[in-house]
């Protein structure tokens, strides 16, 4: 399995393809989630993600994206975290987001992080100092927990939200009432 952290701008056509590919196969096709995978979220963020003989189909073995927070909002976000099928329940996530949290501790120290993650993937969140915040959501027809981390030291705190319109609410994590 080979490692790669690459800006989109350093991405060739064919692992942009894989990687696309791989995200609508997991989000779109099994999750039977019906959505616009290319959000426009991907040009500023950073592409963790293993591979095999670029050459098959489908190599992209597990992939997140990881995005900085904004001046005003330091905050990273880690998202469209996958494993492949064939590679569930073998490590590959664990070792998927221990290179995800090398990444954001050696770029962003004592950022907070933030992850929307299967409520079943609790255990693995926990094990990296990640807690999970107090509501979930049906998100593809299972629950989903949002996941905070403050940074090295592993202290959550309470996540500052604001309405899609800047102003701030009370509501919740993610728009959730």
């Amino acid at each position: 399995m080979n490692w790669a952290t690459l800006k989109f701008d350093q991405l060739s056509a064919r692992e942009l393809y894989l990687i696309l590919r791989a995200r609508s196969a997991v989000f779109v096709v099994e999750a039977s989630r019906v959505h616009l995978d290319a959000d426009g979220h991907d040009e500023a963020a950073l592409h963790v993600f293993a591979h095999e003989d670029m050459t098959r189909p489908m190599p992209i073995l597990a992939y997140a994206r990881i995005r900085p927070g904004e001046i005003e909002h330091q905050e990273v976000l880690i998202d469209k975290m996958l494993t492949s099928p064939s590679r569930r329940g073998d490590g590959t996530a664990y070792a998927l987001l221990e290179h995800v949290m090398h990444v954001v501790d050696a770029r962003w120290p004592r950022h907070r992080v933030r992850a929307l993650a299967p409520a079943a993937q609790r255990p693995l969140y926990e094990r990296f100092g990640f807690r999970g915040a107090l509501e979930t959501r049906a998100e593809c027809s299972m629950p989903f927990v949002a996941f905070v981390r403050g940074g090295p030291c592993g202290v959550a705190e309470p996540i500052e939200r604001r309405h899609v319109c800047g102003e701030r609410c009370a509501a919740g994590p993610f728009g959730m009432r």
